[in-house]
């Protein structure tokens, strides 16, 4: 057994419990993006390091509201916002306008900082499909899924900047290959 913020007991299978540690999961992976950022030592990419620090914090935040008990009042609790979503729009916005645009599919890879942000996108999405499942069960504030999906859109366009500031060639899907 564990125990929600607010004190309900719960067992470790329970579903909230498996969907903040999914979310626990995911702020790892962001977080080995920023180890090898401090490796890369790129000034063109120093600057995803706030950003990135910024993501770890609302993931926590993240993680604090789907571990909320039912009964309890967030009122004072740190949460993700629609401006925390505004912002990772605005974000995936600013690197996607150094970017070409796409007439394929991307293949991920590139080089270790685009294959991390590659994996960060799509822990991000099961993430969000977890918490889509358990919609009907739980009660779960949707501004965690509309988070989630914007947080993926995000890290697949910081993918494509680190191809491109690394100088690394794009591959893109060749449906006859």
């Amino acid at each position: 057994m564990t125990s929600l913020i607010g004190g309900q007991r719960v067992l470790k299978s329970n579903s909230k419990v498996s969907a903040f540690g999914e979310v626990d999961e995911l702020n790892v992976s962001v977080g080995s993006c920023l180890v090898l950022l401090k490796k890369i030592n790129n000034k063109d990419l120093n600057e995803l390091n706030e950003l990135l620090i910024k993501i770890q914090n609302e993931l926590f935040n993240l993680g604090n509201m789907l571990a909320v008990d039912t009964n309890f009042k967030t009122d004072n609790m740190p949460m993700v916002t629609k401006e925390s979503i505004i912002e990772l729009e605005k974000n995936k916005n600013y690197y996607n306008k150094h970017l070409s645009d796409l007439n394929s599919f991307v293949l991920p890879g590139g080089n270790e900082l685009s294959i991390r942000l590659h994996l960060v996108r799509v822990k991000c999405r099961k993430v969000e499909r977890y918490v889509v499942k358990i919609l009907d069960k739980e009660f779960i504030d949707i501004i965690i899924v509309e988070y989630l999906n914007r947080m993926s859109d995000l890290f697949f366009v910081l993918s494509r900047y680190a191809n491109y500031k690394l100088d690394d060639k794009e591959l893109t899907w060749n449906p006859n290959y």
